[in-house]
């Protein structure tokens, strides 16, 4: 490989790392800008169940990276606090299915929407080249968003429902 080839590629991979550090800190902000009325796990369930519909316990486990018994208490809370509910699945009774109630989508969107309007405040208090400069970036950031989905679905052998994001 020629020196020059190494040294764009080097160069590439610091530009790509600092992206990454603005967007894990876009990240961070987005997760201090909500109340913690519950933990970020059980709003990665909620998440996940609102993209890809009912799941088995054990499928929403190695989902969000917990044990079963882990999920399973997760699930007893959400379940209390009328957020999501079990279901038998349609063709085998003996399978019980997670799925939210119509409160976990409306507490699911709700949160989405108040992160989004805390974003849109601090990208209007930019100058209008960073505020374009940002919109023009939306069609690489929607990409990225796919790309993670593709690599998450291929890593546990599932799939979820095009177009969709989790929060």
């Amino acid at each position: 490989m020629s020196t020059q080839l190494q040294a764009a590629r080097k160069t590439g991979r610091a530009k790509s790392r600092t992206i990454g550090q603005a967007l894990y800190g876009l990240m961070a902000t987005a997760v201090r800008s909500q109340p913690r009325d519950m933990s970020l796990t059980s709003l990665s369930t909620l998440a996940t169940l609102e993209l890809t519909g009912p799941r088995r316990i054990t499928d929403l486990a190695a989902s969000e990276g917990v044990t079963q018994p882990s999920m399973t208490a997760l699930v007893s809370a959400l379940e209390r606090s009328g957020l999501a509910e079990r279901r038998n699945h349609p063709s085998d009774r003996r399978v019980a299915l997670v799925a939210l109630t119509s409160d976990g989508v409306a507490y699911i969107q709700g949160r989405r929407q108040a992160g989004v309007e805390v974003f849109a405040e601090l990208i209007d208090a930019l100058p209008a080249e960073e505020h374009e400069a940002l919109f023009a970036a939306i069609t690489a950031i929607t990409h990225i968003q796919r790309l993670d989905e593709e690599r998450r679905n291929q890593t546990n052998g599932t799939s979820s429902p095009a177009g969709h994001t989790r929060t």
